[in-house]
């Protein structure tokens, strides 16, 4: 099967404005030539590009190289999947042992009926490689994890990061173990039965490392995102930048033999043609996922709300497989803490969760008055609602408090368990945040490791202007480019087992096994279930036709006629007598 793109093994580059180019292989320059059949592609000679193969097959551990443009210092490879040592220094080659190991009894996993986990590479355990992480694959395949979502691997700037300033879309950090761990990783991980979800950012490059603007027009001086100028998707030269794109794809599919992309925030994709790059990705990831027989799934993270991103193309949409659900989110967040500040401020607690759990989407057309109009559109019924990827816990919520503090630092453990339940007992795609399976303490922060010290700066005192506008003492808010501030991110395994975590952790277990031996649960369609909210009892409830589910966020004790028999599941005690269930303050109980 094919690996997909081999251009960067010809040593072919996409120049379209430069006069002359040389390739430069550990100091000795080679002359490339426009190629005529490709419009602003430069390649080497027949007989130097037969010299140059021959060359980096017989190095066992690659050859450095580079281009240099009208004469100009060398530069990274625009493609490289290698960048050992950082991205403002020359690319490697990659021999030809480093590659995909398939694993003959995966057979892939679907979205739908799975659970996530999102992981951050860098804090997930105290290495903070793929190595470290497969060692901690063997909990997570006993916990019930279906996917692990892994934050950008691309490679940045510095040594550690959240990875959404990438600016090596191909090539894999190599703090975490660059290519070779990855290939372990992802093999690893089919062995245990788990698939793997990469999160890839399209919409924009990091501000250091970033050299594909001295190759060709990679950025769009029409367009621009909150994070400076967008990705040129629909000016001139933007076929071969979309090529860019769909080529890191087929990289992901083929090479690293992923499961699925998570696309980050496709919002910011700004593009006006008739087919869009998003259309053009779910089209080529039918395409990939026929070519090897299993599925090649497509997750939006989306702030539009739009329907369209997961309606299938032959339907008039995007053809997109899922999306990320922030209203979910919301509205969980305020039943569980009451708090509507900033954007929870629409969502109104277990009226809010009823609405999301019938129609997918809170604002639906509604007035947002965070954003001051109108917000979003009706999902079509029809949806399953596994096209919505929840959680009460993300990178992003977390992450983006000034501390970075989880919801052990708010929240109790009856809390905890019954924010998990909701989560877990939804008709939609759960994932979960690395430790939250069992109320994990260690911050998840903010942090950056940029070298360059106006960046460095820039980063640490926007960050402190950003929570004084809040509120927020300069003291409580850690320095984003301090290391203390990453190392106190990781996750610290060894709580686990000491209490209340280790029964967090079974607990968690537990739910998942409930979710996948009771189908009621993840069953798509909304004519299903009914949904009932009682906002002065802050009593939310859910019915099917063999199963009540009744949660209670109040801080006192409900009672609930459900006319049930048997009680199946509670998350922190509650009695059933007489078709009569008694809930405990934040609880959750599921009857038969």
């Amino acid at each position: 099967m094919t690996r997909g793109n081999d251009i960067w093994r010809r040593f072919d580059v996409w120049a379209p404005e430069a006069t002359h180019l040389e390739l430069d292989v550990e100091g000795d320059r080679y002359t490339l030539h426009a190629d005529t059949r490709r419009n602003g592609w430069w390649r080497p000679s027949a007989d130097d590009r037969a010299a140059l193969e021959a060359r980096a097959s017989e190095a066992p551990d690659g050859i450095s190289y580079g281009y240099r443009i009208n004469g100009d210092a060398l530069l990274p490879d625009p493609r490289s999947r290698w960048q050992p040592d950082g991205v403002h220094r020359a690319s490697r080659t990659l021999p030809d042992s480093v590659t995909a190991r398939p694993v003959p009894s995966w057979t892939g996993r679907q979205l739908a009926g799975g659970v996530v986990m999102e992981v951050h590479i860098g804090c997930f355990t105290e290495a903070g490689t793929f190595a470290g992480a497969i060692e901690r694959l063997p909990e997570l395949q006993e916990l019930g994890i279906s996917f692990i979502e892994l934050l950008p691997v691309a490679a940045f700037g510095g040594h550690h990061g959240w990875g959404y300033d990438g600016v090596d879309w191909f090539a894999v950090h190599e703090a975490y173990g660059g290519p070779r761990g990855y290939h372990d990783f992802v093999a690893a991980c089919h062995e245990h039965g788990i698939g793997v979800i990469q999160d890839v950012v399209y919409n924009h490059f990091g501000p250091s490392g970033n050299y594909l603007p001295k190759f060709g027009p990679y950025l769009a001086d029409h367009h621009h995102t909150v994070w400076g100028q967008a990705i040129n998707l629909d000016g001139p030269w933007s076929d071969e930048v979309g090529r860019y794109i769909l080529d890191n794809v087929r990289m992901w599919a083929y090479e690293y033999d992923v499961d699925a992309l998570r696309l980050d925030a496709v919002h910011a994709l700004v593009d006006t043609r008739a087919t869009t790059i998003l259309e053009e990705m779910s089209m080529l990831a039918e395409e990939i996922s026929a070519a090897r027989g299993r599925p090649f799934t497509l997750i939006a993270e989306s702030d539009l709300n739009d329907p369209r991103t997961i309606t299938p193309r032959e339907a008039g949409g995007l053809g997109v497989d899922a999306q990320w659900s922030d209203d979910f989110h919301h509205a969980l967040h305020v039943a569980v803490t009451g708090d509507r500040s900033g954007y929870f401020a629409d969502f109104d607690g277990v009226t809010a969760l009823a609405k999301v759990w019938s129609g997918g989407f809170f604002h639906d057309g509604s007035i947002s008055s965070f954003r001051g109009r109108t917000h979003g559109r009706v999902l079509d019924p029809r949806t399953p609602s596994w096209r919505l990827v929840v959680c009460d816990q993300n990178h992003d919520q977390v992450g983006n408090r000034a501390d970075g503090s989880r919801w052990t630092d708010r929240l109790s453990i009856d809390q905890q368990r019954l924010s998990l339940a909701v989560t877990l007992l939804s008709p939609f795609t759960p994932m979960l945040f690395m430790g939250e399976e069992w109320g994990a303490t260690t911050p998840f922060c903010f942090f950056s490791d940029h070298q360059e010290p106006e960046l460095a700066l820039a980063t640490s005192s926007g960050r402190l202007r950003e929570f004084a506008r809040m509120g927020w003492d300069d003291s409580k808010v850690p320095d984003p480019q301090a290391e203390d501030t990453f190392l106190a991110s990781k996750l610290d395994w060894a709580e686990r087992e000491a209490s209340p975590h280790r029964e967090l952790w079974d607990f968690t277990k537990a739910l998942i096994a409930f979710r996948a031996a009771r189908p009621e649960f993840a069953n798509p369609w909304r004519e299903s279930r009914d949904i009932e909210a009682r906002a002065d009892e802050e009593l939310f409830i859910v019915r099917t036709n063999t199963l009540s589910l009744v949660a209670n966020f109040s801080a006192d004790e409900r009672t609930v006629d459900v006319s049930a028999t048997t009680l199946l599941f509670a998350s922190g005690g509650g009695e059933l007598e007489d078709g009569t269930v008694t809930l405990p303050a934040h609880t959750l109980v599921v009857v038969e």
